[in-house]
């Protein structure tokens, strides 16, 4: 059996909190905490996957009007035991070169890229958590033949549960968090045969 590494055991017997992730320097990038158990992506990431995240970075980017900004691969400290990290993220909160999360009142748009790895997580655990925060919006892209489907969801205020808002191929135009328009086509390259 091998022995555990000193940073991976928990601090104390409850397991971790949310602020002892920017206590871990040695964990592996993009380490979330989930119901106070710490979550790594130990699978290399798709080139698939990068490129789209990249192309929604640079486009949402552009398209954000003041008072906005958008920020990749940073977390949402939903409470104590919670600290997930989207790919996007739509922030209100003002730029700060020493954050390490984000509180979910200022929080605007979640979007994640499902990953094999990552799929219930982000089809299900994360969905309820981030609407259970009261973030008004969620995406959740999927790779179909190479080419990503939006999955869009609306928060519902009074029950704090998402609410479809459509499914998006090709073309993805959305009034909120602020005015998008986006040509999901060309965000990855087109998949050769």
């Amino acid at each position: 059996m091998t022995a555990l590494p000193d940073w991976m055991r928990p601090p104390r017997a409850e397991g971790w909190f949310a602020e002892d992730l920017d206590r871990l320097p040695e964990a592996p990038r993009h380490t979330e905490l989930i119901d106070g158990a710490l979550v790594f992506m130990m699978s290399p990431q798709r080139a698939w996957h990068g490129r789209l995240v990249t192309g929604l970075t640079t486009t949402l980017m552009a398209q954000a009007p003041a008072g906005f900004e958008v920020e990749r691969e940073m977390t949402i400290r939903l409470d104590t035991r919670n600290r997930p990290e989207p790919d996007l993220l739509v922030t209100t909160a003002e730029f700060d070169g020493d954050r390490t999360w984000f509180a979910p009142e200022d929080v605007q748009l979640v979007i994640e890229v499902v990953s094999p790895e990552s799929a219930h997580r982000d089809r299900t655990v994360k969905l309820r958590k981030y609407a259970e925060a009261g973030i008004p919006h969620y995406w959740c892209i999927e790779d179909v033949d190479g080419a990503p489907v939006v999955h869009v969801y609306e928060l519902d205020e009074p029950t704090r549960a998402y609410a479809p808002a459509g499914i998006f191929r090709d073309t993805l135009r959305r009034p909120v968090p602020f005015e998008i328009n986006l040509d999901l086509g060309s965000l990855t390259p087109p998949r050769t045969t």
